[in-house]
């Protein structure tokens, strides 16, 4: 609500999927405290970085797929750096437990800043290389006018919704 002045439920939603995203990666390194905690704060984490994404940097995201997936991942890796406890079975035989900074030790978030480093890095690169060159094709973006009539039709050949669904204002009129 504090962010768009009222209960938005795709705030809600996206709100849920950023816990999920974020808890993936510390999943099997931290307690259901911690657990918790990452949800509510990958819950805040979402909406904040929505706004920004949108009335900031001016992207064009209407779901929040950055902000859920971009944002709350990169989160829920460097959680393993700050929340991981050491009670973790050894799985990949590293030899010694994994633990973040909240537990005395600063060099696993040093190792999931450089992961998540490395993926930022990796994404942009490969997305940029791949946009750039359907660009240069010329099938980077639709025609602006069916930007304006709709891309039902000129992008997947049919409506997305059956014209038979009752309009927004025939049911108000009937109430």
């Amino acid at each position: 609500k504090a962010t768009v002045g009222k209960y938005d439920p795709g705030y809600m939603i996206n709100g849920i999927l950023a816990g999920l995203v974020a808890i993936t990666a510390p999943s099997g390194y931290v307690g259901p405290g911690a657990a918790v905690v990452i949800g509510g704060i990958a819950g805040v984490l979402v909406c904040v970085t929505m706004v920004f994404v949108d009335q900031v940097l001016k992207i064009d995201d209407p779901v929040g797929a950055f902000s859920v997936h971009g944002v709350n991942g990169i989160f829920g890796v460097l959680c393993v750096g700050i929340f991981a406890d050491g009670t973790a079975p050894d799985y990949l035989a590293l030899g010694y437990p994994v633990k973040g900074i909240l537990y005395g030790d600063g060099a696993q978030l040093v190792a999931q800043l450089i992961g998540s480093v490395t993926a930022i890095v990796w994404a942009f690169g490969t997305s940029f290389i791949l946009f750039s060159v359907l660009k240069a094709m010329g099938i980077y973006r639709s025609k602006p006018e069916d930007e304006v009539s709709g891309l039902d039709l000129p992008e997947m050949g049919m409506h997305a919704y059956p014209p038979q669904i009752v309009s927004e204002s025939e049911i108000l009129a009937r109430a």
